[in-house]
Formats: C-alpha cells, structure tokens, sequence
C-alpha cells in the first residue's frame, strides 16, 4: 500500500518490478556514504570529469533571458549547428529538417521506442536504461550475447544469426560505441558488416554515439555513413561537452526516416513540449565547435585515454580481465579467474561483488547484471571519472603532446581513482 492507502495492484504492470536506475542509485549511494564521513571512492556513476568549454558557459550566461517556448524540433539554428557539425565532421550531410531536439537522448530514445512497433534488440553488456524503456513501453527485448573473446563487442554473425528464423520482422538495434560499459568500438570493417545485415533485413538502427567525440584517437566513424537509409544518430552535449545536467539531446534522421521524426515530434508535443531555451541557444555554440573546443576535445582524450589504459594493463596484470578503451571513460573487468575464490568467501555473483567491495573498500562500481549479463557472472563496470577534470585541464592546457600525460601528471590529478583500482587489486588478492 502506499500512503494514500491505494492499492499498489493499480501500477502499471510495465512499470512493477522495476527500479530506479543502477547508475544514479549508486551516485546517491556513494554521495548519502560520504556525508555519513565514509571515504568513497566514486566509480559508479559516469558523468564527464570536465567542465563545460568557457565559450557554451558564455553563450548560456548570454542567453539566460530567452523564455519563450522554442519549436518543438528544436531551435532553428540548432538543428542547422548539428546538421553541419554531422556533415563536416563525418561527412554525412542529412538536412536540417532531419534533426531532432529534446531533453537529453535518453528522452528521445524513449519515444522512438514508443512510436515504432518493433522489437528492441540489445547486445549485451549494454547501457542501463535501454530494455528498461522497452519494458515500461511493453515491447519485446531481446538480448544479444556478445563474447569476452571479442571485447562484448556485437559481430555481424551474432545479428545475422538472431534475425534469420524471422527476417522480416520489425526491430529497432541499438549499437552504442565508444561503449558504455566496456568502453571499445568497432573498426569500420566491423561497421561495414553490421551495416550490410541492417540493410538486408530492414532494421531501424539507432546509433548511440554519444561518446563518439570522446574517441580516444578522435577518429570516430558512424555507422550511417554504410547504412545511411536506415540509421538514426543519437548524440548530445553530455558526455563530450561535459554538460550531463543541461540535459540536451539530439537525433538526426535521413530523409527516408523523416516520418519516424515527426511521429516523434507528436509525442514531444504532448509530453516535453520543446526542450530549455537557454540551453539550445548555448548548445549552438558547442555545436560550431572552434578551436577552444578542438583544444578542450584533445585533451580530455589525452587524460582519459592514458588514465583507462593504465587502469586496464593494471588490472590484466592481476589477473583481472579487462579490455583496453578505445573511448569514453568505461572499463569491463570480469573477475572469473577468482570465481572459485569469491564463492568460498559468499560471493557468487555481481551483484554480491560489488557490495562486498562497497562495504569494505569504500570503491562503488556497478555489477554485471546491471548491463544485461547473466548475474552469476563476475563482471562490473569501472567509471574512471572520479577526478578533478577542472585542475587536470587546467594542467594538460600547458602540455604540448599525449606523451606528457605520465605516469607523474596522472598520480598528481587521478590519484584518487588510482588508489581505487589498487583496493580492488588488494582486496582480491586477500
């Protein structure tokens, strides 16, 4: 019962058995332990370290008196800033009219979900709240097992495999990359063959790259330029714009999908009505990049890139699998090694792991099961972002080359999640 005495059977069936999402409950967890003066390591919620370029603070501050309603698409000269940016940077050049604005791209993943009939396809791991959408929605989720072998990344084969018994039927795929959790993307023979399975089977793909300016090489290539006729782009200004609580998301559609976005633009209508008017006037800006922002790109990914391979030849080197990142700020270790270990002490999934290490480590990572893995699997996710991004690019700004983010500069400004990975090297070591 709940407090107006309401029977509880009347929540929406869609809705019962859920919870609130892994990656905010650990950040308010984490937050209520520090208040309580426990030492916390936060490795769990992954927001930007960075703060957001001086240029898109200015243009918000410039922009703080614009209150009218904005169109529910989004700003006019935004969705031309994201349309160029695209065509540009990828050379894919969809029309402004394909672009989509709205409260952040979790928003718009929803109502794509919503507007389309078809199943949801996920590989596994996967980002937390994808087959949650799809389950308040009530349509089917059907997880795709990746392989440790390949870094979890999606092959060709497995997608092939899925659809063949039904090859007509309607899906929506997500492939995320740069990936959050494991941090890893895809070569373009890779995208290349993906693309050819989508097209043959008439797939609605919806490529989450909102990590993608956070390739560590920044040599991202989206998946549209193989597979443009049935691909739609999901980015935003949170991850590679440090701005997560700005909450601004975008989606670009090419023409063959332009049905799809103005169903969309129904829902949004009737339920956001248009997204923060400070916010797109200020997200233009980041849009038009520049090269503050060029600057401000190139060495976020020095100090990550570093930082995610140093933690991830530490953990190998102790017998903790774990893929090298090519992006973002995600690492995937499995602890499989130690299985026989952890079980004599109790521990006998992920969940139970990443308790036990909360408890008496004070290091908050997020479990397995979380991004869709079979619970009795050891896996969890690191977010290496618990660091001063204002002080470390300050610093990095007077560095000339990735090279002089050393070992040094990163004890100086990363300590504090080094000292998290050696707990958990400490930790299973006894």
């Amino acid at each position: 019962m709940n407090n107006n005495n309401i029977p509880d059977v009347n929540l929406n069936l869609n809705v019962r058995g859920l919870h609130q999402s892994a990656t905010l409950y650990i950040n308010e967890k984490s937050n209520e332990l520090r208040k309580a003066g426990k030492q916390v390591y936060k490795l769990g919620l992954g927001q930007s370290p960075f703060p957001v370029p001086q240029p898109v603070v200015d243009e918000l501050k410039v922009n703080a008196y614009q209150k009218d309603y904005l169109p529910v698409k989004g700003l006019p000269q935004l969705r031309e800033a994201v349309a160029d940016y695209y065509c540009k940077n990828q050379g894919i050049c969809y029309s402004p009219e394909g672009v989509l604005i709205g409260p952040g791209s979790k928003e718009l993943m929803f109502l794509l979900q919503y507007v389309y009939y078809g199943d949801l396809i996920i590989p596994t791991p996967s980002w937390v709240s994808y087959a949650p959408q799809a389950q308040i929605i009530g349509r089917h989720v059907h997880w795709l097992p990746t392989l440790r072998q390949n870094k979890w990344r999606l092959t060709a084969e497995e997608l092939e495999a899925h659809c063949y018994d039904d090859p007509h039927r309607p899906r929506i795929v997500i492939l995320n990359y740069p990936s959050n959790p494991v941090g890893v993307t895809y070569s373009v023979e890779e995208l290349k063959s993906i693309a050819s399975v989508a097209r043959d089977h008439k797939i609605i793909l919806l490529s989450d790259e909102i990590y993608g300016e956070l390739n560590h090489k920044g040599k991202h290539v989206s998946i549209a330029k193989f597979y443009n006729e049935g691909t739609i782009i999901s980015s935003g200004i949170s991850k590679w714009c440090g701005a997560g609580g700005w909450r601004l998301g975008t989606f670009i559609f090419p023409d063959s999908l332009h049905w799809l976005l103005n169903s969309m633009a129904v829902m949004a209508s009737e339920t956001f009505t248009s997204t923060s008017a400070p916010i797109q006037y200020a997200a233009v800006r980041a849009f038009k990049r520049g090269e503050y922002i060029e600057n401000y790109l190139w060495r976020s990914r020095w100090i990550l890139s570093k930082l995610g391979n140093k933690i991830a030849k530490k953990l190998n080197e102790n017998e903790i699998y774990c893929p090298s990142p090519d992006g973002a700020f995600y690492l995937f270790a499995d602890f499989y090694k130690f299985k026989r270990k952890l079980n004599n002490k109790e521990i006998k999934n992920s969940v139970q792991l990443c308790d036990r290490l909360l408890q008496e480590t004070g290091v908050a990572i997020l479990p397995g099961k979380e991004f869709g893995m079979p619970s009795e699997e050891l896996t969890v996710r690191i977010a290496y972002v618990d660091f001063d991004g204002v002080k470390a690019l300050s610093a990095a700004e007077l560095l000339n080359s990735k090279n002089q983010v050393n070992d040094e500069f990163l004890e100086y400004y990363c300590g504090n999640i080094l000292k998290a990975i050696d707990l958990i090297i400490e930790w299973i070591d006894n």
